[in-house]
């Protein structure tokens, strides 16, 4: 009987985690662990509530009285809030744009890594956001880094929202990711970074077959 195994993946915006994490996933029979779609139910929540995103204590205390749980089905993962479905609702712009807030708050990402390491002690989880090599799972079996050129994220994220059937401002796209990307490396805590014994993976030009199946190979 084999051990079970713990997969970590980081990166920025648009370096195809997501994508990549959920073929492993199903490829190698794992729970699939998306890190980010759990600050943006909370985040969700927040603003339903008309809490002040600025007053970190208020958004603490929301964390530590909120359930949030991701579930999988055929389709894919399901993000329940409160025990309601918000798998499409946590997509939407204002939440994107927001979610910052929730992820510096010292007090949230403290509720948030102790429900993400709880969830990858049962084992068999491949596990992807900004500090999960570095601060959620420092001694994963496997720890990655996938990144690619700016052009090629870009490029990814308007495939993205096209095959989703979202409007978008061609003009704002890349400036939308430079705004990401400034925020997830400069924020003052769990900022984003490469963990010193993280695989990088470089799959600018790759398909998200071919950068999932670059993973895959170090893990086999």
């Amino acid at each position: 009987m084999r051990n079970k195994i713990t997969i970590a993946i980081d990166g920025p915006a648009g370096s195809g985690k997501s994508s990549v994490s959920k073929i492993i996933a199903k490829r190698l029979g794992l729970l699939y662990v998306d890190t980010g779609a759990m600050y943006r139910a909370l985040t969700l929540k927040a603003m339903r509530n008309g809490i002040d995103l600025g007053k970190e204590t208020d958004l603490a205390g929301l964390a530590h009285n909120t359930e949030i749980e991701l579930t999988h089905k055929e389709e894919g993962t399901v993000v329940l809030l409160d025990g309601q479905d918000v798998t499409e609702k946590i997509r939407g712009t204002d939440v994107t744009n927001n979610v910052f807030y929730l992820a510096r708050a010292e007090g949230v990402r403290e509720c948030m890594k102790r429900l993400q390491r709880k969830i990858a002690e049962k084992g068999d989880v491949v596990m992807e956001g900004r500090d999960i090599t570095t601060v959620i799972l420092p001694d994963a079996d496997y720890k990655f880094y996938l990144d690619a050129s700016f052009e090629e994220r870009v490029k990814r994220r308007r495939k993205e929202l096209e095959q989703n059937g979202k409007q978008f401002v061609e003009s704002e796209l890349s400036k939308d990711i430079k705004i990401r990307d400034k925020k997830d490396l400069t924020r003052k805590i769990a900022p984003l970074r490469k963990a010193e014994d993280a695989i990088v993976v470089d799959s600018t030009g790759m398909s998200l077959e071919e950068e999932a199946e670059a993973v895959i190979s170090y893990v086999k």
